[in-house]
């Protein structure tokens, strides 16, 4: 059974160590981790900071069924997912998956479906702040703007 501790919203910086430490598991030989980090360049724009928000909520629970869904493909993986909102500088870390599995493979390939899953399905979107003066607000995939600063969520509070 997944523990919500597992799948978190923070608005505080992500340590590498308190999250690999959720998956270590003494039949797991292999642990894989991802850390996304805020990057200065998009699409040819220098980018000078990010606002990551997220329906926290919702982002849990979703964040809960990538894990299952890991659980489901790699049996005997242990995931744990840590994504940051709030106002992120250039290399601060936004996201941390942890996955540990009886061998490498699977970690690697776990580590990698968490994140796109994580793009795909978990309602947290950012603004971006460009040099030039512009921003963007939109999804994680970077094809969906939110013109009105967020998604529509059925009146619901997006904290």
């Amino acid at each position: 059974m997944l523990e919500e501790t597992l799948f978190e919203i923070l608005e505080t910086p992500l340590s590498l160590d308190d999250i690999v430490a959720k998956v270590v598991r003494r039949d797991c030989g292999a642990i894989s981790t991802f850390i996304g980090t805020v990057r200065e360049l998009t699409h040819g724009k220098k980018t000078l900071k990010l606002e990551y928000q997220a329906y926290k909520p919702m982002a849990i629970k979703m964040l809960e069924q990538i894990g299952k869904e890991v659980e489901e493909k790699w049996p005997g993986a242990t995931i744990a997912i840590s994504h940051r909102v709030g106002t992120l500088e250039i290399t601060d870390v936004a996201v941390i998956i942890a996955v540990s599995t009886p061998h490498r493979k699977a970690a690697y390939e776990a580590n990698e479906y968490a994140m796109e899953r994580i793009k795909q399905i978990v309602p947290i979107w950012k603004k971006e702040f460009w040099e030039d003066g512009t921003q963007w607000v939109g999804d994680q995939l970077e094809k969906t703007a939110y013109p009105e600063g967020a998604p529509q969520l059925g009146g619901e509070s997006n904290d």
